[in-house]
C-alpha cells in the first residue's frame, strides 16, 4: 500500500490508482463539475428576473451585460501568464473560489454599475476555471476513455444544477426566499467546497509537461473555426432564450427555475448515453447532429414570434436547445485526438480566446436587434448553425496527428 500524500504533495498521475478512489484525479474532476453550476447554474436562473425586477434591464442593458460577462473569456488567453506562477489545478481552484464569492455578493449590488461589475469578477472566475478545468479534462482522461467520462462529468453538472434548481423551485414561495439569500447559499456553498478540494487532494503531476506559451499551429485550424462558431451559437441561447421567456411570456422566478430544472434532469439522465453515442458514432457525427438540431430550434424560436405558438412550446425548445449544447464535449474529445499531448493547457486557453471573439460583441449588437425584431436575432443563430455544420462536415471519420481535416488525409504526421 502507498501511503496516500499530502493535498500539497506532487504525485504522478501515473500512480492515481494506487489512490482510494475518492482521491483519485477523475473524482476532483467529476467535484469541481458539481462546484462550478452550483454558483453558475443559480446565477443564470435567477439573473433575467433579478435584472428586469430590481434594475430594469430592456434588451439593451442585458445585452451590454452579457458582453461583460464575454469578456474574461476574450482574454482567456491570459491564463498562459498565470499557469507561469500557478499549476493548473490551483489555477482551477482559485477561479473556482472566485465565482463562488461573486455569486455570493451578486445581490449586495442592485444597480446597474454594480450588477456589471459583480457579473464581471464572476466571469473571471467561470472563464478561468473553464479553461483550466479542460485543459485538466484532456490530461487526466484516457483517449480511449474520454467521451464516457466526460459525458458522466456533464451529469454530474447537471446533477448538481438539478439540486440547485430545485431547492429553488421547492423553497423560494414556500420559505419567501429573496435574491441575497440564494445567491449567498450557492456561492457559500461552492466556496466550502473547493477548501474540501484544496484539502483533500493532492497535487497531481501530468504525464506531458505543458508549454507555457501560446500556441497556434496551423493544422488546429478546423477546430479553432468550430470553436468560434460555438461561441456565437452559444450566445443566442444564454443571452437571448432566457430572456425571452420572461419577456415574452412573463415566467416568474419559480416557473423559469422550473424550466431549468426539468432540463437538467434530462440532461443529467442522457448525458452518459450522449458519452457512448460519441464513442461509437465519432465526433462527426456527433457534432452533425448536433448543428442540425440546433438549426431546426432556431427556426422554430423564430416560428414563436411569426406564428403565435404560446408557451409550451417555447419550453420544449428551451429543453431541446440546451440539450443540443451538452453535445458540444465533442469538440473536446476531438482536439484531444489530433493534438499534441503537450499542447492541452495552452490551446485550452487560445480556444477559449477564440470562443469569446464573437461573444464580447455579439450580445450588445443583437440586444439592439431584439429591440426592433426578435426573430431575426434567431435566424441569424439558423444560419450560424448551417455554416458550423458544413465546418463540422470537414472532420475525418478517424481524426489524429496527421488528420485533423478530410483535406490532411494522406499527409505525413506533423514533426511540430
Amino acid at each position: 500500500m502507498v501511503k496516500a500524500p499530502t493535498a500539497k504533495a506532487l504525485f504522478p498521475l501515473s500512480k492515481a490508482a494506487e489512490l482510494p478512489r475518492w482521491r483519485r484525479p477523475e473524482a476532483l474532476l467529476f467535484l469541481m463539475a458539481a462546484a462550478q453550476p452550483i454558483s453558475f447554474a443559480t446565477w443564470t436562473a435567477l439573473l433575467n428576473n433579478f435584472v428586469i425586477e430590481v434594475a430594469g434591464f430592456t434588451g439593451k442593458e442585458i445585452g451590454w451585460l452579457h458582453t461583460v460577462r464575454e469578456v474574461p473569456g476574450l482574454l482567456a488567453v491570459g491564463a498562459i501568464l498565470v499557469l507561469l506562477v500557478l499549476r493548473e489545478q490551483v489555477l482551477a481552484l482559485v477561479a473556482l473560489a472566485l465565482l463562488g464569492a461573486a455569486t455570493a455578493f451578486t445581490a449586495w449590488f442592485p444597480s446597474y454599475m454594480g450588477i456589471l461589475v459583480m457579473t464581471l469578477l464572476s466571469s473571471i472566475g467561470f472563464h478561468y476555471f473553464e479553461t483550466a478545468n479542460q485543459s485538466l479534462q484532456m490530461q487526466w482522461i484516457e483517449k480511449a476513455d474520454a467521451p464516457r467520462v466526460l459525458g458522466r462529468i456533464v451529469a454530474a453538472g447537471a446533477g448538481a444544477s438539478l439540486l440547485a434548481y430545485g431547492a429553488i423551485v421547492l423553497l423560494w414561495n414556500r420559505l419567501g426566499l429573496d435574491y441575497n439569500t440564494v445567491y449567498m447559499a450557492a456561492g457559500g456553498l461552492t466556496l466550502l467546497i473547493v477548501v474540501f478540494a484544496a484539502l483533500a487532494y493532492p497535487q497531481f503531476q501530468g504525464d506531458h509537461v505543458q508549454h507555457k506559451h501560446m500556441v497556434l499551429r496551423r493544422r488546429y485550424w478546423l477546430y479553432y473555426a468550430l470553436q468560434l462558431m460555438a461561441g456565437a451559437r452559444r450566445q443566442i441561447f444564454v443571452v437571448f432564450a432566457g430572456f425571452m421567456m420572461v419577456e415574452k411570456f412573463g415566467m416568474r422566478v419559480s416557473e423559469m427555475t422550473g424550466l431549468l430544472l426539468v432540463n437538467y434532469l434530462i440532461n443529467m439522465l442522457v448525458a452518459p448515453s450522449m458519452g457512448r453515442a460519441l464513442g461509437k458514432y465519432g465526433e462527426r457525427n456527433v457534432m452533425g447532429f448536433e448543428y442540425i438540431g440546433l438549426t431546426i430550434v432556431f427556426l422554430a424560436y423564430g416560428g414563436l414570434y411569426w406564428f403565435g405558438w404560446g408557451i409550451v412550446i417555447a419550453g420544449i425548445l428551451y429543453i431541446l436547445d440546451q440539450l443540443f449544447f451538452a453535445l458540444s464535449f465533442s469538440l473536446k474529445t476531438y482536439f484531444q485526438k489530433i493534438g499534441d499531448p503537450r499542447d492541452m493547457a495552452p490551446t485550452s486557453a487560445v480556444a477559449f480566446t477564440i470562443n469569446h471573439i464573437a461573444a464580447v460583441f455579439l450580445p450588445a449588437a443583437l440586444g439592439y436587434m431584439w429591440a426592433r425584431s426578435p426573430d431575426h436575432v434567431f435566424l441569424l443563430g439558423a444560419g450560424m448553425a448551417v455554416f458550423a455544420f458544413l465546418l463540422v462536415c470537414l472532420i475525418p471519420r478517424h481524426p489524429g496527428p496527421g488528420n485533423e481535416t478530410v483535406f490532411s488525409r494522406g499527409l505525413p504526421v506533423p514533426a511540430e
